[in-house]
């Protein structure tokens, strides 16, 4: 699956399939257990063949019992074992005692103690089984010491100890993606996994925040669970669901889909022929004199990612200087809001602004006259509006007068601190428990449109609940799109793909930019500077097939 499930989500998926009778809590553990054991072996080849140990750390809850499993499944391979259990055995859930009590018959579980576990022999495989999904509390001390990275020391040749974990490195808050804080007012102890098994579907925390980077690599694994509830409810590159974020991914059902399907389904111009005017007319506002940079690579983005014309529109006396760098970009003079609404007829097809457009008044009313601007008689749909940067900084003393013009035929494109301006109380500081989702998904439901808040956790939310996040991690990190200018061009490229006729729902154009835009910077490298993005674009959509 490409959802990303909350906690309560995934309960709510297993209780359903239990109550329909389809499968029992023991079965769903069973499964776990066993395709947690699996996966480890397919990731670590080695460790299928020979003698090896473990170290099996139980929880008191479910999670522990998918340990007690992982411990069968491990001795009929003959592996040694050390488990311990974090808890009482008498209270443990009715399924994990039953697994506890197996493993019993064939094993010892001694009772957790930091300093027992740090007399065991070295284990080959460290497996954290004892907190999952669920978590927000901080790790007790004990534990937190015992599972932080800095224990593998303990051991000669730590390096070459394998880290595993269950549903998560415990501590992670899975709808977060977060350590959730100490009262204690102290750095917390990292635990982290070299291979994260998740279950039937990835959850938030595993790539929002934290996440990506505590869960290692991170394998999902099938248990079983059919059910009406249990399948993917809406495929990239159609409206979200309200209630269940998705990844923004080639992905779906847990198979890959052909890149000439997504996101090549939305690239108009990979769909067939047109004119030029078929492919929608893209306007982007500069700045004045030595700030015309910025609206020049948006529009070259614009004009790269298949819209028929791109214009700039500048200040007269910036006339000059942007004339000498766009050629198939065509350029207007445009010094305030009348001279914008003179400049925009109604074959318009998206507006840009914000990109080194400077912060104050005058962006403010262009900013207004961008988003009062409506289809004319030859359009049969608004204007798609990505509003970036200075535009959205023009209006953090006021954000609700900005909220009282957007559509939802608008884009907002802001970092961590345009995003604080303008939702002071979203902003990271004022969070607690609320993970990225939440909060962009209730900027989303004020400012009325959607709303893509950047980061190597992009998340993108549209009034109502709908959501996803881009990922930029793993084999898709992409350190270098750190640099000045890089979300000028992200949104020029979601103009540039809104402009047409033909172009998708603009939540899926705006799903398919980021991707986009990520792999024109893979694609590139490191050395990367802002300029080069808009360029690899054309190489990039060779890689999406036919």
């Amino acid at each position: 699956m490409t959802e990303l499930l909350t906690s309560a989500q995934m309960r709510a998926i297993e209780q359903a399939e239990i109550e329909s009778g389809a499968v029992t809590g023991l079965q769903l553990m069973e499964r776990a257990g066993r395709g947690a054991v699996d996966a480890a072996l397919d990731h670590w080849p080695d460790l299928s063949k020979g003698r090896h140990r473990a170290l099996i750390l139980c929880g008191p809850g479910n999670n522990g019992g998918d340990g007690f499993v992982i411990a069968r499944r491990l001795t009929d391979r003959g592996w040694d074992l050390d488990v311990f259990l974090y808890g009482d055995p008498g209270k443990l859930p009715a399924d994990a005692k039953t697994n506890h009590d197996l493993w019993r018959s064939m094993g010892q579980v001694r009772a957790f103690d930091p300093d027992a576990v740090r007399g065991c022999d070295r284990p080959d495989l460290f497996v954290d089984a004892v907190f999952g999904t669920g978590l927000t509390r901080p790790l007790p001390d004990d534990l937190a010491m015992v599972l932080e990275d800095r224990m593998m020391g303990t051991w000669p040749q730590a390096q070459a100890i394998r880290r595993l974990a269950i549903d998560c490195p415990s501590g992670l808050n899975l709808d977060t993606g977060m350590i959730p804080a100490s009262d204690k007012d102290q750095t917390p102890r990292i635990n982290s996994a070299h291979l994260t098994v998740a279950f039937h579907s990835l959850k938030a925390g595993h790539k929002l925040g934290l996440g990506p980077t505590l869960c290692g690599d991170i394998r999902v694994v099938d248990i079983g669970l059919r059910g009406a509830d249990a399948s993917d409810r809406a495929m990239v590159g159609t409206p979200p669901d309200s209630e269940r974020a998705r990844l923004a991914a080639p992905d779906y059902l847990s198979e890959a889909l052909p890149l000439h399907i997504w996101p090549g389904g939305i690239i108009a111009k990979l769909r067939g022929q047109g004119h030029k005017y078929d492919y929608g007319h893209v306007m982007v506002c500069a700045g004045g004199p030595g700030r015309g940079g910025a609206a020049r690579m948006a529009a070259r983005s614009a004009l790269r990612s298949g819209a028929g014309l791109v214009t700039v529109l500048c200040p007269p006396d910036a006339l000059t200087e942007n004339a000498c760098h766009l050629d198939a970009v065509m350029l207007r003079a445009c010094g305030d809001a009348e001279a914008f609404a003179q400049n925009v007829d109604d074959r318009v097809t998206a507006l840009c602004l914000g990109p080194g457009l400077g912060v104050g008044d005058a962006t403010r009313a262009l900013v207004t006259a961008a988003l009062n601007h409506r289809r004319g008689a030859r359009g049969w749909r608004d204007p798609a509006v990505v509003l970036d940067a200075d535009a959205l900084t023009s209006f953090a003393q006021d954000p609700k007068s900005l909220f009282a013009l957007t559509h939802p035929r608008t884009v907002l494109t802001p970092h961590e601190g345009e995003f604080a301006r303008l939702f002071p109380d979203l902003a990271q500081s004022e969070r607690a428990n609320r993970s990225k989702l939440d909060v962009v998904r209730a900027a989303a439901d004020r400012a009325g449109c959607i709303v893509l808040l950047k980061g190597e956790d992009t998340v993108i939310a549209q009034p109502g609940g709908g959501a996803s996040v881009h990922s930029a991690t793993g084999n898709r990190a992409v350190p270098w799109l750190a640099t000045a200018g890089a979300g000028d061009v992200l949104a020029g490229l979601i103009a540039g793909l809104a402009a047409p006729d033909t172009a998708p729902y603009l939540f899926c154009v705006t799903e398919a930019a980021v991707w986009l835009h990520c792999e024109a910077a893979r694609l590139f490298g490191p050395g990367l500077i802002a300029e080069d993005l808009p360029d690899m674009l054309p190489d990039v959509f060779l890689t999406l097939g036919a």
